[in-house]
């Protein structure tokens, strides 16, 4: 596929690429996860996910009006950093998060998949079809294939629609009642930071738009339909989380939620619509995830890409032939392959998480204290966004530490690996 052009993108096309990503892992793979941490109460969860996304989108929109870029959270940790170790590992972390959200979207594919058999859910098969859509969206991407660009807003139109026929049916066959919802639960005590660690997953379900962000430079009139974009593309989301959400847990427990979380839509289906509603669910599970998977793909590879012509990473060819981006196909997918094999839905989606919400706060202070003025952004705004993503952060890393302590270790140790590998090859550079 050949790169996007300058004014390539429409308003329209802008958000179909940020909902399409967002709503390909969000709603499949995190549902079930954020209810497990909240409760009764996780469609809220979104809510105020939501809400802690936009405040932390206010520094990207304001530094992209500014500086409309193809680099995207590369270009404004330069503009803060310069071509420093915090840039260079930032925008490492950046990419690392997105390469673990393809190995959760590829577990969601196989796991949906296998609703349509009598298989234990459980099986080998789930990472073994992760794989394979993987190579599928490798073999996509690396044949030039114009599918990404052209299939975008068709994938995102049947995603948002089918996603909304399901909730709003689900509602439905409940009469709309939005007490039965949560009369029908049963309740438990949650702590404090067990529902500020769910907001770290809700927040993880938002984060797709950043890849308006990097796309910035191709985006028709980008001093204002970048941000434009990205306001539309929460809404619709929160929108459609909201809906599912609702619908969900007025079809099932919160205990039945929580042991099917993993595939919470497609066992909702089943009370609501019975056999015809698991395959309608698992048929745009599928269309979500291919779609998403692809797109992301692409997007990452031509980040990093864009990471090593700056030199903020190193590249080796290891005897491959072709453009950096093509080579970064392959790196990309070998490491989301790995998490895919080795990781579950609920590790992946906290590496997710936490990679994400370091390089979150790393914007949004390098925007409070070196491009406030350029930008003219309100200090107290980004302030707010840097307090409410520690606040997150934290108590996710409490929850966490106290009930799979592996992966905060495991996240720690890559974080400090990354910092100290870039602060490494950047010292190398500069003595070369």
């Amino acid at each position: 596929m050949s790169d996007y052009k300058k004014d390539s993108l429409t308003l329209a096309g802008a958000v179909a690429l940020g909902t399409g990503v967002m709503i390909g892992a969000g709603i499949f793979a995190l549902l079930g996860q954020v209810a497990e941490l909240s409760g009764v109460w996780f469609p809220f969860a979104f809510i105020v996910g939501a809400i802690i996304s936009a405040f932390s989108a206010y520094s990207y929109i304001k530094v992209s009006n500014t500086y409309p870029s193809a680099g995207g959270i590369a270009m404004i940790l330069k503009k803060a950093y310069g071509k420093s170790t915090i840039t260079a590992s930032a925008s490492l972390l950046m990419a690392l998060s997105m390469i673990i959200n393809e190995s959760l979207v590829a577990r969601t594919f196989g796991t949906y998949t296998l609703q349509l058999f009598d298989v234990d859910d459980n099986t080998f098969l789930v990472p073994i079809l992760g794989v394979v859509l993987l190579v599928v969206a490798f073999l996509v991407n690396i044949s030039g294939n114009n599918f990404i660009g052209k299939s975008s807003m068709a994938m995102a139109v049947i995603k948002i629609g089918g996603i909304a026929v399901f909730a709003i049916g689900g509602l439905w066959a409940t009469g709309f009642s939005f007490e039965q919802t949560f009369s029908s639960q049963q309740s438990e005590d949650y702590s404090v930071a067990s529902y500020l660690g769910a907001l770290a997953l809700s927040i993880l379900a938002f984060k797709g738009f950043t890849t308006i962000t990097n796309s910035g430079g191709e985006v028709e009139n980008p001093h204002k339909n970048v941000g434009r974009a990205i306001i539309i593309s929460l809404f619709i989301c929160l929108v459609i989380y909201l809906l599912v959400a609702f619908a969900v847990s007025a079809n099932l427990s919160i205990q039945e939620i929580i042991e099917a979380k993993d595939y919470a839509l497609a066992e909702a289906a089943k009370p609501a619509f019975g056999q015809y509603g698991l395959w309608f669910t698992v048929g745009i599970a599928i269309v979500a995830t291919v779609s998403g998977i692809i797109a992301s793909i692409f997007a990452v590879s031509r980040m990093t890409a864009m990471l090593t012509d700056m030199d903020l990473i190193p590249h080796s060819h290891l005897g491959m032939s072709g453009r950096i981006q093509k080579h970064m196909l392959v790196y990309i997918v070998v490491i989301a392959i790995i998490l895919t094999i080795f990781f579950d839905l609920g590790r992946i989606a906290s590496l997710g998480a936490i990679f994400y919400l370091v390089m979150d706060i790393a914007i949004h202070y390098g925007v409070l204290r070196y491009l406030r003025e350029d930008v003219g952004a309100k200090a107290s705004i980004v302030f707010t966004a840097i307090v409410l993503d520690l606040i997150v952060l934290g108590a996710f890393l409490w929850v966490k530490g106290n009930s799979d302590i592996t992966i905060v270790l495991t996240a720690m140790i890559m974080i400090l690996i990354v910092f100290f590998a870039e602060k490494l090859f950047l010292r190398t550079q500069q003595l070369s």
